[in-house]
């Protein structure tokens, strides 16, 4: 009688369970008619507005492109700018859908924090930047340095971290956001800019003398950086999650903004049609339409598109795939099949 009891009990709560994720995110999304997304205050190549006032860059295109999986339209996305400090508290208390602003994927974050990330879309590591004629070559010369470092960040934890492991001492020169950061370092308020290396390679491309500054050889942190979600809405973090994966397997597959309509017409390979929808039911599966990936890749692009448009080195940010390459290009980028 006990079991039964438990058992039923247990099938209730499922039902439940199953009721609030039917009813979550993505309802409450299409209900408003437009996503909320965070990104940061701006920072050049993932998220800034350009001269028209309209928001640009890697983690930008992961915004509009969750619009597009839900809307079919890029611009069905609202930006609410958050500092290293606040992000979490705005995201966490519903104000915001989604964050993709150069956040690091961490244990603490995902488990305490009740966050889930929901992959990588750039793989980074933390830098050093300091003016060439300070004649250092190495983050081993810092000693003393004054250090330009964001509050609330994992910057904080790892710059000291690797001066106490070296036996070095730095004086911190505590910002919030990446534009302080950079009007502190370029007034001479300290010695040495740390962030990850890529928000280093940004600041330095928007600097009035980008020459006259090096980013050091020392990467001294792995930090996965990627679009994360609140815990317990496993349908909504499947939408933005696949969404990503969309982007990077059509990279691998050959799938462009300028080939996608006739790639979704005669599809190359078995999983090219499911991923656009020319068979299949994955969009249903997600809560979306059948072509909800082909209008991604139209309309944002896949992963190699936003990034070259982006940050690549075409670009005044200037960087190398390197990590963020596709797996079989010497890189890491790797996504499950869609299958």
């Amino acid at each position: 009688m006990r079991l039964t009891t438990l058992l039923a009990t247990a099938a209730a709560a499922a039902t439940v369970s199953a009721g609030v994720a039917a009813a979550g995110t993505l309802d409450d999304v299409k209900a408003r008619g437009s996503l909320s997304c965070g990104v940061t205050t701006g920072l050049a190549g993932f998220a800034a507005p350009n001269d028209q006032g309209r928001w640009e860059g890697l983690d930008v295109d992961m915004c509009r492109a969750v619009a597009v999986a839900i809307f079919n339209d890029p611009d069905a996305v609202t930006f609410t700018p958050t500092t290293g400090k606040d992000r979490f508290t705005v995201l966490q208390s519903g104000e915001i859908d989604m964050l993709a602003r150069n956040t690091t994927w961490t244990f603490s974050r995902d488990v305490n924090l009740g966050f889930e990330f929901l992959g990588v879309n750039y793989y980074d590591g933390q830098g050093f930047m300091v003016r060439k004629d300070l004649g250092v070559n190495s983050a081993t010369e810092l000693d003393g340095a004054a250090v330009c470092i964001q509050t609330g960040t994992t910057t904080e934890l790892n710059l000291a971290d690797f001066f106490r492991a070296n036996n070095m001492s730095f004086e911190p020169v505590v910002v919030e956001t990446g534009d302080q950061a950079r009007q502190a370092y370029e007034a001479g308020r300290c010695d040495v800019y740390t962030t990850d290396a890529s928000g280093l390679a940004a600041q330095r491309a928007g600097m009035s003398d980008p020459s006259a500054h090096k980013i050091l050889p020392e990467i001294i942190s792995k930090e996965p950086l990627g679009p994360l979600v609140r815990h317990g809405d496993h349908q909504w973090g499947d939408v933005v999650r696949w969404t990503l994966n969309a982007m990077i397997t059509a990279e691998e597959l050959g799938v462009t903004s300028a080939n996608v309509e006739e790639q979704s017409a005669n599809p190359s390979s078995p999983e090219v049609a499911r991923l656009l929808g020319s068979e299949g039911d994955l969009g249903e599966q997600l809560g979306l339409s059948t072509d909800w990936a082909k209008n991604v890749i139209a309309r944002v692009g896949n992963y190699s598109e936003s990034f070259e448009r982006n940050i690549g080195v075409n670009t005044p940010i200037g960087l190398e795939r390197g990590l963020n390459a596709l797996w079989r290009d010497g890189g890491i980028l790797y996504t499950p099949p869609f299958r």
